[in-house]
């Protein structure tokens, strides 16, 4: 029987887990894994130009395909230069597998003097599910495969896989590998759990005898791929939806039922309703940490929470009625008994519809904006023009800062697994060009945009060269204010006029665009933004679309002063 190298063992184990796309940069520990994906021909090694940015495409394949993403990296600086890109996809359960080469076994743990000598398994600890560094040859197919078993069961996340050279190296008959490489369903469970029948029939009692129920969707709905059922759900009880961040696009965003994610009408429905449904998610700040006033008083708002992680249940909010299970196995049980139990839909209540009518009160200001003819261009004019530009399932990316809050008033997600962003958790700043590689990749058919803040554009400029060398036709728009908008706005209320370290010489991204022969333009007044970005479309290249937004407006984001005010209150600080 031919041997296998360690480099061998691992593709075969991407391969049974059907794996066709591994992002990363190469290093020369990493030789036996990188030709076993050339020999393999069914697998695409997508060379990043900084490991982040591989990082980030992983996290984006995975959000928008639901399997695994997976990248690598070499020993020491290529293993520290993931982390950026691992931390966000550990902070929102992002399944991703981890790979990192390591010097050989006989210079590592303890301290040696190698040279990129790192203690991985320590600096990816705070960021993985879990890690491990394989120990020897025969353990390398258990080893790969429980990583891929922690990393898709339970809440998802990131795993680490680290292996020292000389393992990768070593090659070995397959039948003395410490267990075989196995296909999916031999190793590892693919039906999801559902809750408690007991609990779900409960839960089916106070959601019909409800007045006003509300269901709030977390981003496990997302994951376990429950939006359709939730929406049935929904219409057979009347109830309205309301996401987090991480959950938008698991209802669409001009359903009737759906109340967006901040508006009057979400916080007035959450803070009203008698009885709550929460799906696969934790109340975190953004979600207010379901407290009052922005959620009913636990004395007398019922909380029935579905989770598959137990740890989440009761987070930050006690819960009445606890449901562990997957989001989609249970929602489906629980839509059964609720039809069950009432089989005719129940009827809309006045309750819902003052709720709309206090989410249309919400925009009308931002939609105004949103027609603004002035120049410089209002952020809002740039926000609905884009979405206005682009068909309903396209994929929608969206980097961090102030542009991150911008769309959030314009921005509208019709489908699951279409938006692409950090915001919720992490609020990483260099994501959008790594995101829409891996989501292009994922989703070859469909347009993709992404919108940044040139801040953020500029962490990870070099991907434009990625994205070329791939021919992926994304198009980036650029809010451009020449600033970090979303600091020197926090400046500018905390200190008046004192700006440090904010502001930026005015780059011609346009051009930089056109040196690495992409589609690049400029736009400085409102009517030229959708030509520009049919254009963009038309070039068939990767697209930027530089767009000189007006500063003053960018410092003055609506809402920003009272989230400000909250981040002070917790750092118990004076407000005023």
């Amino acid at each position: 029987m031919t041997k296998l190298t360690g480099g061998d063992v691992i593709v075969e184990c991407l391969l049974k887990e059907n794996i066709t796309k591994v992002f990363g940069i190469p290093g020369d520990q990493l030789y036996p894994i990188l030709d076993a994906i050339y020999r393999s021909e069914k697998i695409d090694f997508i060379l990043t130009r900084h490991e982040q940015a591989a990082a980030h495409a992983a996290d984006a394949w995975a959000r928008v395909t639901g399997d695994p993403g997976v990248c690598l990296g070499t020993v020491g600086p290529g293993a520290a230069d993931l982390v950026p890109g691992v931390y966000p996809a550990y902070v929102e359960s992002i399944p991703m597998i981890v790979i990192c080469a390591q010097n050989q076994t006989f210079r590592i743990n303890p301290h040696h003097g190698s040279s990129q000598e790192l203690d991985q398994q320590a600096l990816f600890a705070p960021i993985t599910k879990w890690r491990v560094c394989v120990s020897h040859w025969k353990r390398i197919s258990m080893l790969t495969q429980w990583a891929f078993r922690v990393a898709t069961s339970g809440r998802p996340g990131p795993v680490l896989i680290d292996i020292p050279s000389d393992i990768l190296y070593e090659a070995g008959d397959p039948t003395e590998l410490e267990s075989p490489i196995l296909p999916t369903p031999r190793y590892r469970a693919v039906n999801p759990p559902q809750g408690d029948l007991n609990a779900i029939q409960k839960a089916a009692q106070w959601l019909i005898q409800a007045e006003f129920p509300l269901i709030h969707a977390g981003g496990g709905v997302l994951t376990s791929g429950a939006s359709y059922v939730l929406v049935k759900l929904a219409e057979h009880l009347a109830s309205p939806v309301t996401t987090s961040f991480r959950a938008r696009g698991a209802i669409p965003e001009d359903h009737e039922l759906c109340l967006l994610p901040w508006s009057f009408g979400a916080i007035a429905a959450q803070a009203e309703a008698d009885v709550v449904l929460f799906v696969g998610g934790k109340f975190g700040d953004l979600d207010f940490w379901g407290k009052p006033p922005a959620w009913g008083e636990p004395e007398e708002q019922k909380l029935i929470q579905i989770d598959i992680d137990p740890t989440m249940i009761g987070l930050n909010h006690p819960v009445n009625l606890a449901i562990v299970g997957d989001a989609r196995a249970t929602l489906n049980k629980l839509l059964e008994e609720v039809k069950r139990l009432h089989p005719e839909k129940i009827t809309e209540n006045e309750k819902l519809e003052e709720c709309r009518e206090a989410q249309e009160a919400f925009f009308v200001e931002y939609i105004e904006a949103g027609k603004s003819n002035a120049i410089p261009i209002h952020p809002l004019r740039l926000i609905n023009d884009v979405r206005d530009f682009f068909p309903r399932n396209a994929l929608c990316v969206v980097d961090g800062g102030n542009t991150a809050v911008w769309e959030k008033y314009l921005i509208r997600i019709y489908e699951p697994r279409t938006y692409i962003a950090t915001g919720s958790d992490s609020a990483h700043l260099g994501t959008v060009t790594g995101y829409v590689l891996g989501a292009k990749l994922a989703a070859p058919d469909r347009l993709v945009y992404g919108i940044a803040g040139d801040g953020a554009f500029l962490f990870n400029i070099q991907e434009l060269e990625t994205l070329r060398r791939l021919n992926l036709p994304v198009v980036i728009v650029i809010a451009n204010d020449r600033a970090y908008g979303m600091i020197k706005q926090g400046q500018k209320i905390m200190y008046g006029s004192r700006f440090i370290g904010v502001d930026f010489f005015d780059v011609r991204y346009d051009k930089i665009a056109q040196g690495f022969d992409c589609h690049g333009e400029r736009v400085t007044k409102p009517e030229e933004i959708k030509p520009a970005l049919q254009r963009a479309v038309n070039s068939g290249k990767p697209a930027i679309i530089d767009v000189i937004i007006d500063a003053r407006i960018n410092l003055e984001v609506p809402h920003f002063e009272a989230v400000a005010e909250m981040w002070l209150e917790g750092c118990n600080l004076p407000t005023d």
